[in-house]
Parts: C-alpha cells; structure tokens; sequence
C-alpha cells in the first residue's frame, strides 16, 4: 500500500507517530513561513503542515507548486495542531510533513468541490467523477450502501435466497413501454429490457424457491421526474405459500429493520393500513403523506350538499364540492391567495378557480363568494371543515376524480409553504384494496391498475363477470410520507383465472399464449400460491437521505432528458453496426 493511513484516521491518541497519507488537495493557505494543505480522500480531511526552518525546503517547494485536486502522497508525523477544529474528526491533529511526492497533477476544476459548490447541476453531471468526490455525494452513496447492506443481511436472515434473472427478455404490451434490444443473430428480432423482474419471479416460485430477492435493475422508458430514472433499482422479492398478511407482516420487518439500523429510529408497533378508497376520500392521492392534516371536507358530494341552490352555477354544476382547511392562513393578503389561485390554474394542476372563506379571529367568515351565501351558510361551512378561528378554507370543485387530484397537489404545495413536511419526520403506511382494474377512455378497455398477474380480493372474483370496474385487487403499497416506495401483491397461480384476467384485458387467446405462454404453461405443473413486493430502492434511499430526486443517490444518473452528458449517451452509432444488425435509419 502506497498509504499507512487514511486521512479520516488521525487522532489524539497518534501523536508522534509516523504516518503516509495520499489523496487529492482540497485547500492550500500560504502564510508565507507556514503553509497548510488540507489532504482529503473518500474518509476524511486532515491538515498537513510545512513550517519554515523546520520543514525541508524542497519539501516546503513542492508543496508551494501544487493546485487544488492534485493528487500526492505524503509522509511525516502526526502532532497535535494549536487552533483546533471541531468540525472535523481529525480536527485535534496535524501532520507535519517530512516526505511529499506529487503522484499526479490535475488542471483546475471546473466547479468548487466543496458540500458548497458553485457548479450547476449541468456542470456537476457532466463532470460526475468530480462531482462525486464532494462528501456530500459520497455519503449519499455510503448511505446507499448501508441500504442495500441491511436489506440483504434481514433478508438471508429469513432464508431468502438471491437470484439473478434475465436482463435481455421479451417485450410485452402492458405497463411502461419497453427498452428495446435488436438482436444481430436473429434479425427483426428485439430483446426487451426488464421493466421488473415479475415473470421470472413467478417461474422461480413454481420452481420450488419459496422466499426470494434481488437488488436489480430495471428499466422503463418513459417521461422522467425527479424521482425517476430510465434505469433504476429494485428490492425484489417473492414468497410461496402465504397470505397477504403474511407479506405485510414480513415486509413492515424490513422496514422496521431499515430505520432501525441505518437510521437509529424505531417505527411505531402497528403501521396504519389504508383502503384505497379511504385514502382517495380523505387525501384525494393513492399515497398520501399523512404526516400533517389538512383532510378533504366534502360541501357537495355522496354524502353530504351545502352549496346546492344558491344560483352560484360553478357549484351547482359540479359533481363534487369538496376542501381543505389551511391552519393560520386566515392573515394570508389579497395578493397571496390569488397567487394561490393562479397556482392551481397551472396546466399541471389544471383546476379552473379556486373558492376561498376566512375564519376571523372573531368567528365570522368572509368568502369570495359572500354574495352567493349568508353568513350562517358561511359558518355551517366552516363547522363541517372543523375551522378554527384563523383558519383559511379552500375550496375546488368540478368532476370528481380530477378535483380530487387538484386538491391534493395544493394540499401538498400548503403543505410544503407552512413548514408541515420535515423530511426529517418520517411517516410509514400501507394503501390497501386497489380497485383491480381501471378504465381507458382512449382505448375502449380495461388496464390492470397494478399489472395482469394480480389476484382478485377472493370475495370479489364474482364481479369480474358481472361489474369488473368494481373489483378490488390483492394488492397493497407502502407509502413513506407521500412517496410511494413498494409495492406488490398476492399473485394469479391458476391458469383459468389467469386466462379470464388477460381475456378481461382485451388479450385474444392467441395473443395470451404469444405473450405468456410460458407462464401459463409452467402453471399447470404445480404452481404454488404465491405473492410478492418490489420497494424503489433509489427513492428509499433518498427518503432516508431526506433529498427530493433519486439522482443524488445514484453514482451515475441521467438527466431529466434521459441523457447521460458525461459520457454523450445514448448516441448514434456506426453504419456497420446498424448494417449488421439489419437496421434501417430514416434520412
């Protein structure tokens, strides 16, 4: 080893002993008869100190000739430094050097890498490999290790036993659309990269291997989000001869476990488990943060109509009335609630306007549609919405399903502006009973809300002839404030019912055998019951890092265009190889 030591090694207890440290040049202050270089590598900094006189002046000349990032090795002897640093692990010792060699220049960086940095994220990725060298990014990275460290040990600890499958499969129709591979030896032909790793899951239970995972990759060619990338990572897992309590009961363990031991906190005994159909009432999202109120009150809706008959026609027009009320907000100005309104008129939000009441300090309530409703309307209002003096009402209305969803954006974006999501308060739930299939206008049929292999809630398997848009899925995901993070559920093991799904999905018989012939094949040989779960490892460790995009926690990403600018990909390639593999290309 060119090194004895780490630079995130030295301490008190060291003094007077020789050491050889190597890593890249941080800082240099030159004060003319001492100089100090902080040395850092992937463990720490420590300061190296050359003092005239003392220090060998060629030693002492090679340390005035080097930049920022270069790369040395150096020898001397660890002292205890005068002005010390608190902030530093290291911060009590020095090392005065005796013996410095420059093992390789660097040019100048192009941004600071300091956790500070005054380079852009372009910048940053396009020069990912300096990027990386900032402690803050290499932490996220050693997080991102003790993630999948714990995960596995919790895993084989219940005798699960890791496999790989295929990465080059065979596309398939449903889901996100597909990476696709063309093969050189059969031309015409395409691979497809693995959306999940589901088929091969369900083969290996058939297959007698009762508990399994794998830390995998996936790939899913679709429109890019912060917390989406065109390849990303999965906890996959699959269990045999079990319910769905038994899945959740196993998998709050791993989470359990998780907190517990990367970060030192306990999750409480019991985690919430929330119907589907709840949490879309309630919160008007399938994975609602719940770390803060501000539950949906419904004016107009099944159950309940305040607003009907007053000749106010955005109301009685709509199918549901339904809002929110904002703690404190009753100060906000004129100008801020209509900054307000115009948020929610945002394309990516869409609503139409937005109806505000104001609780006074003194009880009363003044609305933006005072003309429209006396004030004992007002104060029924505010009754239903549980308001308190000081409180702001908000309040959309229009088809049910969309409002719900316009809501919940400015439920979360109130949220975000009162200071209501500490990402350091971590809340952990599950959303259960997913209707099993939802309706495509465009195309005139059913979708799998989850995908074709869930099973129908038992008591449910009755509707699929009669009233399928009513069917609940045995299905489940676990939400960690607001994110979704996991989800499964218990599998089809029976080749009817399996044929029955992919017919309901619009799938020809012949089109079924085509696609997943194999599966339905391998399920007349004694497949098991069987059912499974799959956690966002990327978004996981970025919850825990208590960091918005998934990018941070992965080494190398690409851009919110799917574009790696470090290395210029993806790019075209040769005329051979497109020759090769019979490819044409449109001029």
């Amino acid at each position: 080893m060119l090194r004895t030591h780490t630079c995130g090694e030295g301490r008190l207890t060291q003094v007077g002993q020789e050491v050889t440290l190597c890593g890249w040049v941080q800082r240099i202050r030159d004060k003319g008869g001492m100089i100090w270089i902080d040395l850092r590598d992937r463990y720490g900094i420590t300061q190296l100190i050359f003092e005239e006189g003392s220090t060998d002046a060629s030693v002492t000349e090679t340390a005035r000739s080097l930049g920022r990032e270069y790369v040395v090795a150096a020898t001397g002897t660890i002292v205890e430094r005068v002005a010390k640093n608190p902030n530093l692990p290291t911060g009590d010792i020095e090392v005065k050097v005796t013996k410095l060699e420059v093992l390789n220049p660097a040019k100048l960086p192009p941004f600071l890498i300091e956790d500070e940095t005054d380079g852009g994220d372009d910048i940053r990725m396009k020069y990912r490999y300096l990027d990386l060298r900032r402690g803050i990014v290499r932490k996220n990275l050693e997080l991102r290790h003790q993630v999948a460290r714990r995960a596995r040990q919790y895993l084989d600890d219940l005798n699960f036993i890791e496999v790989e499958t295929p990465v080059l499969i065979k596309s398939t129709p449903e889901g996100a659309r597909d990476f696709v591979v063309p093969s050189r030896m059969n031309p015409g032909e395409f691979y497809a990269l693995p959306q999940s790793p589901q088929t091969f899951k369900q083969l290996l239970m058939v297959s007698g291997f009762d508990r399994y995972y794998q830390i995998v990759k996936c790939f899913r060619d679709e429109d890019l989000r912060a917390d989406r990338q065109p390849e990303f990572t999965q906890i996959d897992c699959e269990m045999s001869f079990v319910t769905q309590e038994d899945v959740l009961n196993t998998f709050e363990g791993l989470v359990r476990h998780l907190f517990r031991t990367v970060k030192n906190i306990e999750l409480p005994e019991t985690l919430v488990r929330m119907p589907y159909s709840e949490a879309m009432r309630r919160f008007g999202s399938d994975k609602p943060d719940i770390r803060f109120g501000m539950e949906f009150v419904e004016l107009k809706g099944e159950d309940a109509d305040l607003t009907s008959g007053k000749n106010f026609v955005v109301f009685d027009s709509a199918e549901l009335v339904v809002g929110i009320a904002a703690p404190g907000c009753a100060e906000y100005t004129r100008k801020q609630v209509d900054e307000l309104t115009e948020w929610v008129k945002r394309p990516q939000v869409g609503a139409k306007g937005l109806v505000y009441a104001r609780v006074n300090a003194d009880g009363s309530v003044k609305s933006s549609v005072d003309k429209f409703y006396t004030e004992e309307e007002l104060k029924g209002w505010a009754e239903k919405f549980g308001a308190k003096p000081g409180d702001l009402i908000l309040i959309l209305a229009g088809a049910a399903d969309k409002t719900r969803k316009q809501l919940n954006e400015l439920r979360l974006e109130l949220g975000n502006r009162l200071g209501l999501r500490n990402p350091d308060v971590y809340s952990v739930h599950w959303v259960v009973d997913f209707p099993l299939l939802e309706w495509s206008e465009e195309e005139n049929r059913y979708f799998a809300m989850h995908h074709p292999f869930t099973s129908p809630k038992p008591e449910d398997m009755d509707l699929i002839a009669t009233d399928p848009g009513k069917v609940r899925a045995n299905a489940y995901d676990m939400v960690i404030n607001g994110v979704e993070v996991g989800g499964g559920s218990v599998r089809i093991f029976q080749k009817d019912i399996q044929s029955r799904m992919f017919d309901l999905l619009g799938f020809t018989p012949e089109e079924a055998q085509h696609q997943f012939g194999f599966l339905l094949n391998a399920f007349e040989f004694g497949a098991p019951p069987h059912a499974g779960i799959a956690f966002g490892f990327d978004r996981l460790c970025s919850l825990f890092g208590g960091a918005d995009t998934i990018r941070d926690f992965i080494a190398f990403p690409k851009n919110n265009a799917g574009r790696d600018i470090m290395i210029d990909s993806p790019s075209t390639i040769a005329q051979k190889q497109l020759d090769e593999l019979k490819i044409k290309t449109a001029l």
